[in-house]
C-alpha cells in the first residue's frame, strides 16, 4: 500500500476521530492551548497557542485543543467575545508543524466534512460570536489561516504575514484560500498566494490585511481595549449586524437584504427602543460622541 493510501486509510480515520474525542472532553498533559479570561471582564476569553519554543506552530494535538476551546466559547453563555493570541510574545503562529508532515504521519481524511476539525483545528467554523486576533511576530503559513477566521486582526510593528508554506509545497488547507480574497481581494491575495512572499506590519495594515497596527509588546492589550470598546454597545445588536454582514459575502444582494432585515427587525423591541429612550432623554451620544454613552 503506498503512503497516501497508508495515510487516509479508514484505520487512521477511526484513529482522527477517537483522539478528537479525547482532546474535546478531557484535560492533558501536555495542554499546548492555554485558556483563560480577562480579569475585569469575565466575557472576554482568552484563547492562547502555548507552543512558543516551536514559534506557536501547530501540531495534531494542539490542532484538537484549539477546536475545543472554540467550541466551548461557542457554547459558553457567559462567554461574549474572544481573542486569540500566541503565548510567549513572540509568535503568533508559525503555521502547521513540519516535522508532523515530515514523518508522513499525519492523520487527515481523504474527504472534506465541515463537522470534523480542519488541519489547524477551528478552521473549518462559522463563528457565532466575535473573534479577534492579537497578532505578534510570525502569522504565516497556517497561522496566518488562523487568523482569518478572526472578524478583526491587531498586529504589533515587526508581525510578519505570508503563505510561507508556498516554498516547502505544503497547500493552503485552512480556509486560506477562501477567506484572504474574500478579505484584501483577489488580486492582493493571489500576489501572497502565488508569491509566497513575506509581508511586513505596515503593508499588511494598508491592503486591510490588519485592522490596528500597535507598538511592538502591546497587540494584546490593545485587542482587550478594543474588545471592551466593542461591548460596550448593545451586544446582540451589534453581533446581529456581524453575522449580516457575514452572510452578504456569500450571498445575493436580495439574499443578503432579507437576512438584514428579517433579523434586524427583531431588535427594534428588544434594543432600539431603549436606546432611543437613552439618546433622547439622557442627551448621550450626541455629534457623533460614544465616550458618554453608558
Amino acid at each position: 500500500m503506498s503512503i497516501r493510501r497508508l495515510l487516509f486509510s479508514s484505520d487512521l480515520h477511526r484513529k482522527f476521530n477517537m483522539l478528537n474525542s479525547t482532546f474535546r472532553h478531557s484535560s492533558s498533559s501536555n495542554t499546548t492551548v492555554k485558556i483563560t479570561h480577562v480579569d475585569d471582564t469575565p466575557s472576554i476569553r482568552l484563547i492562547g497557542i502555548n507552543r512558543p519554543s516551536k514559534r506557536n506552530c501547530v501540531n495534531h494535538s494542539t490542532a484538537l485543543q484549539l477546536l475545543s476551546a472554540f467550541q466551548h466559547f461557542e457554547n459558553d453563555q457567559t462567554a461574549r467575545l474572544a481573542i486569540l493570541y500566541g503565548e510567549g510574545g513572540s509568535a503568533f503562529c508559525a503555521g502547521y508543524d513540519l516535522s508532523e508532515v515530515a514523518s508522513a504521519n499525519i492523520p487527515l481524511p481523504l474527504n472534506y466534512n465541515k463537522n470534523e476539525p480542519g488541519p489547524m483545528g477551528p478552521s473549518r467554523m462559522s463563528l457565532k460570536k466575535p473573534l479577534i486576533a492579537a497578532i505578534a511576530g510570525p502569522c504565516v503559513a497556517g497561522g496566518l489561516e488562523l487568523s482569518l477566521l478572526a472578524d478583526m486582526r491587531v498586529g504589533e510593528q515587526s508581525s510578519k504575514y505570508g503563505v510561507l508554506c508556498r516554498r516547502f509545497g505544503v497547500p493552503l488547507i485552512d480556509g486560506g484560500t477562501v477567506r484572504l480574497p474574500r478579505l484584501i481581494g483577489l488580486s492582493r491575495a493571489l500576489d501572497l498566494i502565488l508569491t509566497g512572499r513575506t509581508v511586513n506590519a505596515d503593508e499588511a495594515f494598508h491592503i486591510g490585511l490588519i485592522n490596528r497596527l500597535v507598538p511592538d509588546g502591546q497587540c494584546l492589550s490593545e485587542a482587550i481595549q478594543l474588545a471592551k470598546d466593542i461591548l460596550r454597545f448593545p451586544y446582540e445588536c451589534m453581533n446581529t449586524d456581524r453575522l449580516s454582514a457575514h452572510f452578504s459575502v456569500s450571498n445575493t444582494v436580495d439574499d443578503s437584504l432579507q437576512n438584514e432585515y428579517e433579523y434586524g427587525i427583531k431588535l427594534i423591541e428588544r434594543e432600539s427602543i431603549s436606546g432611543a429612550k437613552h439618546f433622547i432623554e439622557q442627551k448621550q451620544g450626541r455629534g457623533g460622541k460614544y465616550d458618554d454613552v453608558k
